[in-house]
Order: C-alpha cells, then sequence, then structure tokens
C-alpha cells in the first residue's frame, strides 16, 4: 500500500476521531451544565439523552444555508472552512504514540504527519491561522453585532496565544526539543514537565481556556452584547463547521498540555 493511501485512511481516522470526540464532549457540557444549575438536560433522544448531538447534527444538516443580504458571499463562504481545516490540520500533527511494530517488522507512525522535528512550532504557526477564519466571519457577514465578535475573539486569541506559548517555552526547555515525540520521551519514569513547572501548566490551562472561548472567558459570544457572537449570521452546516472547530481546539489543547506536561 502506497503512502499516500496510508496518509489518507490515517486522515481520514483523524477526522473520524475528532467527530465522536466533539459529539462526546457536548453532550458532557450540556449535560454538566444541567446538572450544576438542577435541571434535567438533554435527555429525550436515546437512553439518558446519548443521540442527542446525532439529533443536532441531523437539525443542522436540514437546515437553510443563509447568507445575509450584502455580505461578502466568497469570504462568509470561507471562513468556516479555514477554521476547521486549521482545527483538524493540528490534530493531524499531534502524534498520540511514536510508531506500531507490524508482523514484518516494518514501523507504522501512528500520527497523520510523523517525523515533524518541529512539531510545536508548527502547531503554534496552525494556531495563528486559525484567527484568520475568524475574523473574516465576522467581517464578511455584514453585521455589527459579527464585527465585534469576531473583532473580539481575534484579540483574545492573539493575546493569549502569548501566555500560552510562554508557558509551553518553560516545558520545551525542560525537554530540549521541538519533536512531540522527543518531548514525550524526555519524561519518562515520571520526570514530568509538571513537576517542575506548575505555573507554566496552570498559565497554560487558563489560555486554553481563553482560545477555546469557555467560561469564564466566554466574551467573544456575550449574548446580551453580541448576540451570537462572530457566527451571528452563520446557519447549517457552515455553523456546524464553527461548533467542531470549538469542540476540536478543546480536544488539541487538551493533548497538548498532557503531552507538555504530563508526559
Amino acid at each position: 500500500m502506497s503512502s499516500f493511501v496510508v496518509t489518507l485512511i490515517k486522515g481520514a481516522i483523524a477526522l473520524n476521531f475528532a467527530l465522536v470526540i466533539a459529539a462526546a464532549l457536548v453532550y458532557l457540557e450540556r449535560r454538566i451544565s444541567a446538572w450544576m444549575q438542577y435541571r434535567i438536560g438533554p435527555n429525550r433522544v436515546g437512553p439518558f439523552g446519548l443521540l442527542q448531538p446525532l439529533a443536532d447534527v441531523l437539525k443542522l444538516y436540514t437546515k437553510e444555508d443563509v447568507v445575509p443580504y450584502n455580505a461578502n458571499r466568497a469570504f462568509h463562504r470561507l471562513a468556516p472552512l479555514i477554521s476547521i481545516a486549521v482545527a483538524l490540520s493540528i490534530l493531524c500533527v499531534i502524534t498520540p504514540a511514536s510508531y506500531l511494530l507490524l508482523e514484518d517488522g516494518t514501523k507504522l507512525f501512528i500520527a497523520v504527519a510523523p517525523n515533524v522535528n518541529v512539531g510545536f512550532l508548527l502547531i503554534l504557526a496552525l494556531t495563528s491561522i486559525g484567527v484568520y477564519g475568524i475574523t473574516l466571519a465576522g467581517w464578511s457577514s455584514n453585521n455589527k453585532y459579527s464585527l465585534m465578535g469576531g473583532l473580539r475573539s481575534s484579540a483574545q486569541m492573539i493575546s493569549y496565544e502569548l501566555a500560552m506559548g510562554l508557558a509551553a517555552v518553560a516545558a520545551l526547555m525542560l525537554s530540549g526539543s521541538l519533536d512531540m515525540n522527543q518531548i514525550i520521551a524526555s519524561q519518562a519514569n515520571g520526570r514530568w514537565n509538571i513537576w517542575f513547572q506548575p505555573l507554566g501548566f496552570v498559565i497554560f490551562l487558563v489560555a486554553s481556556f481563553a482560545e477555546t472561548n469557555r467560561a469564564p472567558f466566554d466574551l467573544p459570544e456575550a449574548e446580551p452584547e453580541l448576540v451570537g457572537g462572530y457566527h451571528t449570521e452563520y446557519s447549517g452546516m457552515k455553523f456546524a463547521m464553527f461548533m467542531l472547530t470549538e469542540y476540536t481546539k478543546m480536544i488539541v489543547v487538551s493533548v497538548i498540555a498532557v503531552t507538555l506536561f504530563l508526559g
């Protein structure tokens, strides 16, 4: 089997992994929020409401794709594609394990893009590109609420990328490499970076909440002020792409935090 076909298969597996985990995160977030607020939460579709994410996807799939009047149609369509492409690209760089040793002695690398010796630098670069999707979404919608939400979200992401990067540098200096495999290998035998950089881990964790627009850093989507933020004028599968992007970013920052600080 050619390396190109193997890469396509691994990319499809990564995409399906993101879809399944994102659906689970949506369900858990809604159930835990309901428990904290003394509500029932999703409980109608399937046992214990487990099929609610599937119902949400089907609902969004059947929604009409509306483009606002006088909006920039090209950028309005391009913005969600940029956001989801960047999030999935980062997921492809992350290495869950170095390789699998097959029966014939060949090594099957797990990551879609293995042997990237500057893997973390590539992740930072891709994260910076994701800001453009949000900015385009706010500007192209021809809506003041979308524009303000896009500006807020972009400013927040750029600001907290600095804190996240500085916290990551501390772990990278301990590991002595930008290669994700080498970072993991340097923390063998329980020598996790969190023992040497606990403050860096806390800073990285707080910045991760800001990067993913989770509470209390959800100002870009402040409903009393900005309705729905930069995706106010999005519906159907475009809105679903933005939602998938947010939850994929939650997966990404979680995996990066484990790689950098928890071996």
